[in-house]
């Protein structure tokens, strides 16, 4: 098992772990509030996480372009975060979590087009079977193949676009440190972000929802957990897309589906339909095509 493996599969439990908690958090706050409790209180565990790793930043190449895409991963992500929550509000948490996996096709297109992150002939028939997949996701039978355009479509496309570019400027931020241990180089560039990200929620809280800054203190305990596995999951990604091209990473976390699936089966109680199985069964086998290439 190489190091970006073992990176991505914490991220991807971690992510499903969080999600799950802000779904809850949710049900009594707004959608951009349970955005901030991943960032509020994953905060102090990042800068703790920094002082004991203790990278070189006198070593690192900070240049304009690395704040430039710092600050534009950092809102991307931000925005995709509360476009995510909201989709679990329209749909069930098995079926929004596999939406979102449209995130590995444009990962993969914009990277091989914009950030010179080619994929073999293998890796894009591992992206054109995941297609295939979300496309049956989609169909309901009931309605006779009818696909309905509604806001759960758009929450999904945009926030699945929001986290690939994400993912992408991480690379591309980190990579540009200079810096010969990846560890170092993802840690430098999580706490930029997740400063960042704090002080743009807590600013956008204060502004729209100022008497949930209150509620959600209240609520510490899930807002602990949400901040704590929100950083464990941050710490898996970063440091995986410092290692390998996102598109790969991205892929391999699919994994991320059987944990959300568990949570969804066991948790929420919710039951996936047989065409709902296919689709989610074929996003699996176009993430192991793509692990194949690699």
């Amino acid at each position: 098992m190489t190091d970006w493996i073992a990176w991505t599969l914490l991220a991807a439990s971690m992510q499903a772990v969080r999600t799950a908690g802000q779904k809850y958090l949710h049900e009594s706050l707004s959608a951009l509030t349970a955005t901030l409790a991943r960032y509020l209180f994953g905060l102090p565990v990042v800068l703790a996480y920094v002082l004991w790793l203790d990278p070189p930043f006198h070593q690192a190449s900070m240049t304009p372009a690395y704040g430039l895409s710092i600050a534009l991963a950092g809102c991307l992500q931000v925005l995709a975060t509360v476009l995510l929550v909201r989709l679990f509000s329209l749909r069930n948490f098995a079926l929004g979590s596999t939406f979102i996996r449209l995130e590995i096709m444009m990962t993969a297109v914009i990277g091989s087009v914009f950030f010179q992150d080619a994929l073999s002939s293998l890796a894009w028939l591992g992206v054109m079977v995941a297609s295939v997949g979300i496309v049956s996701l989609q169909w309901n039978p009931e309605k006779r193949l009818h696909l309905t355009l509604d806001r759960s479509v758009f929450y999904g496309l945009a926030s699945a676009l929001a986290f690939s570019l994400t993912s992408l400027l991480i690379r591309d931020a980190s990579l540009s440190l200079g810096l010969n241990d990846a560890v170092s180089a993802a840690a430098m560039t999580l706490a930029l972000m997740v400063i960042l990200q704090t002080g743009l929620c807590l600013g956008l809280v204060s502004f729209k929802e100022r008497g949930e800054i209150k509620q959600l203190f209240q609520k510490w305990r899930l807002g602990l957990f949400i901040g704590v596995t929100g950083v464990l999951g941050s710490i898996g990604w970063f440091t995986a897309f410092t290692l390998e091209r996102a598109a790969y990473v991205k892929t391999l976390g699919q994994i991320e589906f059987v944990f959300s699936l568990g949570i969804s089966y066991f948790l929420f109680k919710e039951r996936a339909k047989q065409h709902e199985w296919l689709g989610m069964g074929l996003v699996c086998l176009g993430a192991v095509l793509m692990i194949w290439a690699d």
